[in-house]
């Protein structure tokens, strides 16, 4: 299944050219050879190709002019996920659906000036060598790191495997600079957040569906199996790898029960030839287990895969916003030693045969569509699911919307130029460091440290009246606790204080499907659609607020892995 869907081919041409010791008649027989091996329109875009590279006023290397004609192709196809890769660009690719990297396995953010180290990864050359969360780099192999960012940091410090790199770090308390020689080794970032939430409520925010993403989630699941519920957030998440999503799925369904299926053709054929389909093979990890999924308009490709089958299978609640709909998938193709085209090779459904695919241009914008003409399925509980591209939530939430006086505030903010994100990133930081000094294991904002920070604030912006007001002050607090949480590495601290009723909504729907259980328990067996259905029961009114918030993923946006 995986060389399936990452299927390398080699693809080599010899473009025949006089050279001086060739005579007209071999070059003629050579044109002849190449002739026979490809197709009318293929010789003819060659001879252009040739014409091109000995005729056009500006002299172009033939990778250069290789490189747009190929751009150019794929600019006309019909394709917005085409895409050919240069070596540095198919490197970008590999590691962000991978998380592998070769580095020192560092987090850092530009914070209070400097470039500051923000986590340090498990078994990593930086673990060994000592680095802590609050070091600052100051030097990389015997240069200054003064006005760099992070990409120059990321770009320096990054390196092949075994290669050695010298950082020199200034650390709180210690007068002297400490420089450390570390060994470049591979690094994988999780792609999973798990804690528990709320009243005994499991939490798994996958960010994207990496190599090694089933296992990271099963052991979240394990981790989390004495919960009352699982809540799995795939807000953001672009999708990933194919196979890795129906592992996920698998996790969640009974073994035989469908996961996915797909329509592709064979290299060289006409129509759609290739019908492939997916079954969940193992047992499944929390059977009768409340399962909510959360979704937004980013939810993408692999993710959708993993949303649209358990909702298929009656297995989950889908909460949030239609999903973005790409339901095609990629193969990428090795034409070189060090390029690489990405090719959209299929169309993938879920169990019921719903197509996740949106008509897209080519800059990506979705084409008109008529709700009307969508089709509709009907799951085994009875519920109609629709078939127009994405996956459909259950229950349509949107995200929390600013007040008009935070609007403003942020507004004068941006107008002052002030990086309001920054400095709530700044003080988040400074504070979970103190609650570590002070041995505290849980997230706290002491109230003398946020009026001198409001205070701070009030000098910069000299925004004295908004920032006294408790409603632009309880909205600092909602920005600033769950920073402290991600930094002390307690996502299920993280929900900001304004959403708290999320959780107590979450709550009522398990205890709904506790009661359900107790009941149907009395006369034996009970039926997966009945516990849906009585979920979807508690969300037949408008909800103003959305389940969670994204707070448990934004802080990957500002920091960058080295």
């Amino acid at each position: 299944m995986t060389s399936r869907i990452w299927l390398c081919l080699i693809t080599t041409v010899i473009i025949a050219h006089p050279v001086a010791s060739q005579s007209s008649s071999e070059y003629q027989r050579s044109q002849q050879d190449l002739s026979n091996s490809v197709s009318p329109g293929a010789q003819i875009f060659l001879n252009a190709f040739e014409t091109i590279r000995n005729y056009g006023l500006e002299q172009m290397a033939d990778s250069v002019l290789w490189e747009k004609a190929l751009r150019g192709l794929l600019k006309e196809l019909n394709d917005p996920y085409a895409q050919a890769y240069n070596p540095l660009e198919f490197d970008q690719f590999r590691e962000s659906n991978t998380g592998n990297y070769a580095g020192i396995g560092v987090q850092i953010t530009h914070l209070n000036e400097a470039i500051t180290i923000t986590a340090v990864f498990n078994s990593t050359p930086a673990e060994r060598s000592g680095l802590q969360v609050g070091d600052r780099i100051i030097g990389v192999n015997e240069i200054s790191t003064e006005g760099w960012t992070t990409g120059n940091v990321s770009d320096s410090i990054r390196g092949k495997i075994g290669t050695t790199v010298d950082v020199t770090i200034a650390r709180q308390g210690i007068g002297a600079a400490v420089t450390s020689t570390i060994t470049r080794d591979s690094v994988h970032v999780t792609a999973v957040i798990a804690d528990v939430v709320g009243d005994n409520l499991g939490y798994i925010a996958l960010d994207r569906v990496a190599r090694g993403s089933a296992v990271e989630v099963q052991q979240a699941l394990e981790k989390l199996a004495g919960t009352r519920g699982i809540v799995l957030d795939l807000r953001g998440n672009p999708g990933g790898y194919l196979d890795e999503s129906l592992k996920i799925g698998d996790l969640f369904l009974e073994r035989g029960s469908r996961l996915a299926s797909a329509e592709s053709r064979s290299p060289g054929g006409t129509d759609r030839n290739i019908d492939e389909s997916w079954n969940a093979r193992g047992p499944e990890i929390v059977p009768g287990k409340p399962i909510i999924i959360l979704v937004d308009r980013f939810s993408a490709s692999a993710s959708e895969i993993i949303a649209g089958a358990l909702q298929d299978h009656d297995r989950a609640l889908i909460l949030g916003e239609r999903t973005f709909g790409k339901g095609v998938f990629q193969n990428v193709f090795r034409l070189s030693d060090d390029r690489h085209l990405r090719l959209s090779t299929g169309e993938w459904f879920t169990p019921l045969g719903r197509s996740l695919h949106r008509r897209r241009n080519v800059q990506g914008r979705t084409l008109p569509e008529d709700p009307d003409t969508f089709p509709i399925v009907i799951t085994a509980g009875g519920r109609e699911l629709s078939g127009g591209g994405g996956v459909f939530p259950d229950q349509r939430i949107s995200n929390d919307t600013l007040t008009l006086n935070e609007r403003a505030f942020l507004s004068q903010m941006a107008q002052k130029q002030i990086p309001f994100d920054l400095r709530i990133e700044e003080f988040a930081f400074e504070q979970s460091e103190r609650n570590r000094r002070d041995g505290s294991s849980e997230p706290t904002l002491e109230s003398a440290d946020f009026k001198a920070f409001v205070s701070a604030l009030e000098e910069e912006s000299q925004l004295e009246e908004s920032l006294s007001t408790n409603e632009i002050q309880n909205y600092l607090r909602s920005r600033i606790l769950p920073r402290i949480a991600q930094r002390m590495e307690k996502p299920g601290r993280s929900v900001p204080i304004r959403t708290r009723s999320c959780f107590e909504r979450s709550l009522t729907l398990i205890e709904c499907r506790t009661k359900t259980v107790r009941s149907f328990q009395r006369v034996g067996r009970i039926p997966a659609s009945a516990l849906i259905l009585a979920d979807i029961a508690q969300l037949s009114h408008p909800l103003g607020w959305y389940f969670l918030c994204t707070s448990c993923k934004c802080l990957r946006s500002t920091c960058v892995y080295i």
